[in-house]
């Protein structure tokens, strides 16, 4: 389960995908596919939200990883590279690595590390 911390040790990866809204659902599928069918395997995985936009233009991905070492042994996986060609035929993306840097509640608390 996603749990967002500023005491958590691990790195967020946050992929942003822009795809026209007749192709939204397809990269959902796709990225849902991926997710499951192969970086759920990889050592170091923790959990992943995926998202997409009400208007149809945006799919994101936020996914915990252990380490940014977990995160790019599964980046150089044989079988992860075929998702993100394919997922890059409807799709431009803009990837990030992420330490949280605070958290907020609606009690108005805070956390930070």
């Amino acid at each position: 389960m996603v749990c967002i911390s500023p005491g958590n040790s691990g790195i967020a990866v946050i992929n942003v995908f822009t795809v026209a809204p007749e192709d939204q659902q397809r990269l959902v599928d796709l990225l849902t596919s991926a997710t499951e069918r192969s970086v759920v395997q990889v050592p170091g995985f923790v959990a992943a939200a995926l998202h997409r936009s009400l208007d149809g233009r945006k799919v994101t991905i936020y996914a915990q990883w252990q380490s940014i070492d977990d995160y790019e042994r599964m980046r150089g996986q044989p079988d992860s590279g075929g998702f993100l060609d394919e997922a890059l035929k409807i799709a431009t993306f803009d990837p990030g690595q992420y330490h949280v840097a605070a958290v907020f509640e609606a009690s108005g608390n805070r956390m930070t590390p």
